[in-house]
């Protein structure tokens, strides 16, 4: 993305066109993943293990191409849905799709509290040969937090199957070579981004480490910054404050070639199994107001982590991979951008009713659809929790 340019960047872009690929009963060749990772136990910690000059000539050619964030609505190119078609026959799915890709908060959990019956669903997919991916736009933990989160809940899944928006990040850092720049990163966040940022050897200040900051504003009052800044990552901050905008806003606008990231844009976001909160799109908002720029978008519905994926397990075929979240905006755009088969989960932010356009969509859902929808994952196997 040029600096300065108003519209957001997708890092990777968005694919050509994908055509809407339609579930047939009859199996198709499994998709080809070279190598396998059955009893890996090492941790992914950087882009470098890949070819990464095919993947990332790949991402900033089509970061050129300005690609907006409307790319799977009816203005953005590709094939829109009329509509999506509950799952009646979960053998439709399972026996087209090889691989699938969960997001996390509303399908797995909601904040610290597992989905009743998830567990189950997993080790069933898995008994069926399934390779399962999980995918989260939450930034606040590392892929070693996140580990642990599914450790405590019960889950059997392991650090290489987990990616997460702060992970993108660093790995959009790395593709970029901003190390070689000499230049630290400005985070608002949380430490899920500052350890991703340690494990690839980026500096980085700001984080957790400013949520006490407090600006002298009395006369003659300023904030102070590192004029060796070259990047601000904005990730979802439970502490955001007043001075962590104001040190954001000073290097966006006075550092010349500063660049701005956003893990991701998620309006909402599960805090707790109560209620929605307000998600990283309101840090990401507070930002782009004061600077009058739009970020590079490394989360969903970006490719860099799908592509980080394929690249690393040699898979050839996405029509045999399934993406299965509960935002339309991000999951589901990231499965139809990309030629995944897309399901959406009604467990999380997005209702049927609002699906099935019987209130108002939200604001930038408008024409996504998936192929199949689901109460829970729970109804691949009709289990009752």
């Amino acid at each position: 993305m040029a600096l300065g340019s108003s519209q957001p960047a997708f890092v990777g872009g968005v694919l050509p066109e994908v055509a809407h690929r339609s579930i047939q009963t009859a199996k198709k060749p499994t998709a080809t993943i070279a190598g396998g990772v059955s009893g890996t136990r090492q941790y992914i910690s950087t882009l470098s293990a890949l070819s990464l000059g095919a993947v990332a000539a790949t991402a900033l050619a089509r970061r050129s191409k300005k690609v907006k964030r409307a790319a799977c609505s009816p203005q953005g190119g590709t094939t829109v849905l009329s509509k999506a078609e509950k799952l009646q026959v979960p053998r439709f799915l399972l026996d087209n799709v090889d691989i699938f890709i969960f997001d996390c908060d509303g399908v797995i959990w909601r904040g610290d509290s597992i989905i009743p019956g998830i567990p189950q669903v997993i080790e069933k997919l898995k008994a069926d040969g399934k390779k399962l991916f999980f995918v989260t736009n939450n930034s606040t933990k590392s892929r070693a937090g996140y580990q642990s989160k599914f450790t405590s809940l019960g889950l059997n899944v392991q650090p290489e199957e987990i990616f997460s928006s702060s992970f993108a990040a660093a790995a959009y850092l790395e593709q970029t070579k901003f190390k070689d720049t000499g230049k630290k990163v400005y985070i608002i966040g949380e430490k899920g981004i500052s350890e991703e940022l340690d494990l690839v050897g980026v500096p980085w200040l700001g984080g957790e480490g400013d949520k006490d900051q407090s600006p002298n504003m009395g006369s003659g009052g300023r904030v102070e910054i590192d004029h060796n800044v070259g990047a601000v990552i904005v990730g979802f901050d439970r502490h955001i404050n007043y001075y962590k905008l104001q040190y954001a806003q000073l290097c966006l606008n006075e550092l010349p070639g500063c660049e701005f990231i956003a893990t991701n844009l998620d309006r909402v976001t599960h805090l707790t199994d109560a209620q929605e909160w307000a998600g990283n799109g309101t840090m990401v908002g507070a930002v782009s107001g004061c600077t009058g720029r739009e970020p590079t978008l490394v989360g969903k519905p970006a490719p860099l982590m799908i592509d980080y994926i394929a690249q690393k397990y040699g898979i050839t075929d996405r029509s045999r991979i399934c993406m299965v979240g509960d935002r339309l905006d991000t999951d589901i755009a990231f499965g139809r951008n990309n030629g995944l088969k897309t399901c959406l989960t009604l467990s999380g932010v997005t209702s049927e009713d609002e699906l099935l356009d019987k209130v108002p969509r939200k604001k930038g859902t408008e024409g996504i659809q998936p192929e199949f929808y689901v109460d829970t994952i729970c109804d691949f196997y009709g289990i009752r929790a």
